[in-house]
């Protein structure tokens, strides 16, 4: 094929964000062709942005039974993620789903598991893999520059949200509409991005307030802290309310410590590690020396059209995805293990997550939800 042939499930917000990027030329081996919305308006201003040529559908099922399309792009709310990928992959189509991968573990290993089967191009939106600071540090980890990893700690409170952003739409920010609320709107990105570059917990404990700041029925301050199966520990925070908010990755190793803030990598580099040190040092108070380096990075962070340029090229070519389908599951078991932790008295869950467990907790909430409405 010259170029993939193209269908968005979905026009709202970052259905009508990836057509612009998409109608600018950033994706060299697409061509767009076919929409689905079941909003007759959405689909009317799909065609006045794309153009005439453009299919319209107004269902996803139809979309997928077209033929007209190689690949499908979900841009719908997050329960659909998983279905309409399942029902893309089973009739062939190369899928790509925006984050996060589904609201509950157990939908996406049903998801995961018919990826497996069907052979196809299975991808998942998460572009901040595109950023080269955050790739460069995933490199100096992997490649033990740091040593093996003993602490990690991300402020991320830089999502500020006001009440009038919630106020848009009676499903923002409820059980039953977006199965969450920070974690599983503005977070899969971060939590993606923690464990691509720090490795899976195996355990999560929480702190986590639900509708303290906004008039909100889920999570909006939350507080985490993890335990690795090395025995690392860590620390997760993050909420709408702050303004101006802060964005801090740390991540602490025999050799020292990693800073990620403003865009920059800083690399406090110990000369001897802090177990040769340790063993070694009979001076009561002392410490190994350090050395401050701001590490350079390489590239372009290409974002949203990066995931996808690369996404047509592995159906094209074979490259190798930067952000594989399967991998959405990550990210998304961490979210469910600090919902379980604070609906379970906020106590230790373990890592993978009881599936059917989460999955009655949170159908217990989206009932008391809909009751009270």
């Amino acid at each position: 094929m010259n170029k993939v042939r193209y269908g968005l499930i979905g026009y709202g917000k970052i259905g009508s964000q990836h057509v612009k990027g998409l109608l600018g030329g950033a994706v060299k081996n697409l061509d767009l062709v076919a929409i689905a919305d079941t909003n007759p308006e959405r689909l009317k201003a799909a065609v006045e942005a794309v153009g005439p040529s453009l299919k319209t559908f107004d269902s996803a099922e139809a979309l997928i039974a077209s033929g007209c399309v190689d690949a499908i792009h979900i841009c719908t709310p997050h329960y659909f993620h998983p279905v309409y990928a399942i029902k893309g992959l089973e009739a062939g189509l190369n899928v790509m789903v925006e984050k996060p991968a589904g609201v509950y573990t157990k939908q996406v290993k049903e998801m995961n598991a018919v990826a497996a089967k069907a052979g196809k191009v299975f991808g998942v939106m998460f572009n901040q893999r595109t950023n080269p600071v955050y790739q460069k540090v995933r490199e100096l980890i992997n490649e033990g520059e740091l040593g093996q990893v003993t602490r990690t700690n991300w402020i991320i409170t830089n999502w500020f949200r006001a009440q009038s952003y919630y106020d848009q739409g009676d499903w923002r920010a409820t059980w039953g509409g977006e199965g969450g609320g920070v974690l599983l709107n503005q977070n899969p990105h971060n939590l993606d991005l923690f464990q691509w570059i720090c490795g899976m917990p195996s355990r999560v404990k929480s702190v986590v307030y639900y509708g303290k700041h906004r008039d909100i029925e889920v999570e909006d301050d939350v507080y985490a802290i993890f335990e690795y199966p090395n025995g690392a520990t860590g620390c997760y925070i993050t909420t709408i309310a702050d303004a101006p908010g802060t964005n801090r990755l740390e991540i602490t190793g025999e050799n020292g410590k990693i800073v990620v803030e403003d865009n920059t990598i800083v690399f406090s580099r110990l000369r001897e590690s802090v177990t040769s040190f340790n063993q070694r040092f009979k001076g009561g108070i002392g410490q190994p020396e350090c050395w401050r380096i701001e590490v350079p990075t390489k590239g372009t962070y290409t974002s949203h059209m990066g995931i996808i340029q690369n996404f047509c090229d592995a159906i094209q070519k074979g490259t190798p995805l930067m952000a594989p389908g399967e991998e959405g599951i990550n990210g998304l078991e961490i979210s469910n293990a600090i919902h379980l932790s604070s609906w379970l008295g906020e106590n230790w869950v373990d890592i993978p997550v009881d599936d059917d467990l989460f999955y009655d907790k949170l159908k217990e909430h989206i009932d008391r939800e809909r009751k009270n409405r």
